[in-house]
């Protein structure tokens, strides 16, 4: 046998691995998405473009239209990197926003897809919210402030004119143009709650961003079981001594269905964030077991849940 030999090399991989990988079929990936944010000075570009951070969406406020085109570059494909961006451009870029127009053009000379997000009201709701601010119109100078709306309603004709999508506020409220932006704008008519369940103990205080407080001290402490005190609620022993007591499961059952209309409400209502503290005296047996459980309860009815355990080991 020569050294190097086809005949006597063994094979490194088991064979037909790479006829497998030709026919694999990868998932296609997401294009990235660009939205334009523009429109009326007081016509709610912030309030869009929070409703887009709390969306995930990467946005950059204030932005010089030339810097588009760079900005669009930087984008991927869904995955690591920026893949959902937002872009508030508007008249307080000064003099660099009549460069806009031609920049959109160029964009899609370039192949880079957007939607321009366009927002409006009446002149005399534009009037009663700046006033209601007491700032000056960008574009008012010297004049009055219903001369800077005039001015920059003639500015962005054109661009009114070119938008994918028209959002006219003059009759929403924050929380209305946010259920607008999710439901027309990013295509998500509700977003899943994001909940936190975190044990805790009394005698180190309430968690101090709790939006509920479940108090378990009615239960039987296994501090007082020699063989369980070491121990916490995340061991079986210490979960099945606190959850074998009468009334512990019926308790955690009866909590999450009294619980599921506040969610849902929460939903509607545009908060994201929701935190349920459970205590007990020292945060280290029965908040722990009953947490566990709580937060189990809530992913079999699809919660997004993560549980967090404040003072486990401060003892």
């Amino acid at each position: 046998m020569t050294a190097g030999s086809d005949e006597t090399r063994p094979p490194t991989v088991p064979e037909g691995i790479p006829m497998l990988d030709d026919a694999a079929r990868l998932p296609e990936a997401e294009p990235p998405e660009l939205l334009i944010i523009t429109g009326m000075s007081g016509a709610g570009r912030s309030r869009t473009a929070a409703a887009l951070e709390d969306l995930d969406w990467y946005v950059v406020d204030n932005l010089p239209p030339r810097m588009l085109g760079a900005l669009a570059r930087m984008m991927t494909p869904t995955g690591g990197g920026v893949h959902r961006l937002a872009a508030v451009v508007d008249v307080r870029s000064g003099e660099f926003f009549a460069e806009l127009v031609a920049v959109l053009d160029e964009l899609r000379l370039q192949g880079t897809d957007y939607r321009i997000v366009f927002l409006d009201a009446t002149d005399e709701t534009l009037v009663r919210r700046y006033e209601s601010v007491r700032r000056p119109h960008p574009l008012q100078g010297d004049g009055r402030l219903l001369d800077g709306i005039t001015a920059e309603r003639r500015l962005l004709t054109h661009l009114r004119s070119r938008a994918d999508v028209l959002i006219d506020t003059t009759d929403l409220s924050v929380h209305d143009l946010a259920r607008k932006v999710r439901e027309v704008v990013a295509g998500e008519s509700a977003r899943p709650l994001r909940l936190s369940v975190v044990s805790f103990g009394f005698k180190y205080g309430l968690p101090l961003d709790a939006d509920h407080v479940v108090d378990v001290r009615f239960l039987t402490n296994p501090y007082w079981v020699t063989e369980l005190r070491h121990l916490t609620g995340q061991d079986e022993a210490v979960r099945q001594y606190v959850l074998g007591q009468d009334g512990a499961s019926a308790f955690a059952d009866r909590y999450v269905d009294a619980i599921a209309p506040v969610l849902d409400g929460y939903i509607n209502e545009l908060k994201p964030f929701v935190t349920i503290a459970v205590g007990c005296t020292g945060g280290k047996h029965r908040s722990v077991a009953m947490a566990e459980a709580i937060s189990a309860r809530l992913r079999e009815r699809g919660q997004s849940v993560r549980t967090l355990h404040r003072d486990l080991g401060r003892e």
